[in-house]
């Protein structure tokens, strides 16, 4: 998958879910699994696809390893892209 560059977008304006699921990322230094952010604050699986899309949030792989086995966890994260967007500072 490749994120387009912010700036190439036309001028980006964020609707209040955009908004909402980036200020939820900004709080998150680890990212948010999906089904915290659709479940537990009604972000919609299509508005998560497009901020990846977007280049504003980006899918970070985790592997969890533990006495019964090993586990997978795919958490999203905000870019400096998605800090911009919201009028927050790059790292």
């Amino acid at each position: 998958m490749v994120a387009l560059p912010l700036r190439s977008l036309p001028k980006l304006h964020l609707n209040a879910e955009w908004r909402q699921a980036l200020q939820l990322l900004a709080c998150s230094p680890r990212g948010a699994t999906e089904d915290v952010l659709v479940l537990g604050h009604s972000v919609s699986p299509e508005t998560l696809a497009k901020l990846t899309l977007a280049g504003l949030a980006e899918l970070a792989t985790e592997t969890l390893r533990v006495e019964d086995g090993t586990f997978t966890i795919e958490r999203l994260r905000i870019t400096d892209a998605g800090r911009r967007a919201i009028g927050g500072r790059s790292k």
